[in-house]
């Protein structure tokens, strides 16, 4: 049994440059190739794992990853048992709403 600490990480998308930079920040010893899913660090007993931001907060929950990088909106919405440690305070979340071009027009009352 492996000792090393599994990172969850969004393997594209908008936080995975964010959160790369941080780990290296923090020391750690990253070396990717393009299109690995799992990569060991160099320096510290520690695999990253890239996944869908989706798959994370699953592979957290079943001890899959020890911890995981995604936005808190896609950890509400999984409905898993979870636990937010830090709010890193880059990556946001845009709500858009669409509807039909010739749809009656609607009227919001306060």
């Amino acid at each position: 049994m492996s000792n090393k600490l599994k990172i969850a990480v969004q393997k594209s998308g908008r936080l995975n440059e964010d959160t790369m930079k941080l780990l290296k920040e923090c020391g750690l010893d990253i070396q990717k190739k393009k299109n690995q899913l799992k990569i060991s660090v160099e320096n510290f007993d520690a695999e990253i794992l890239f996944l869908r931001d989706d798959d994370i907060p699953e592979y957290v929950q079943d001890g899959v990853a020890d911890i995981g990088f995604v936005g808190e909106n896609v950890a509400i919405e999984s409905n898993k048992i979870l636990q937010i440690v830090e709010r890193l305070g880059y990556g946001k979340c845009r709500l858009s709403i669409a509807i039909q071009k010739k749809k009656k027009k609607w009227t919001i009352k306060n």
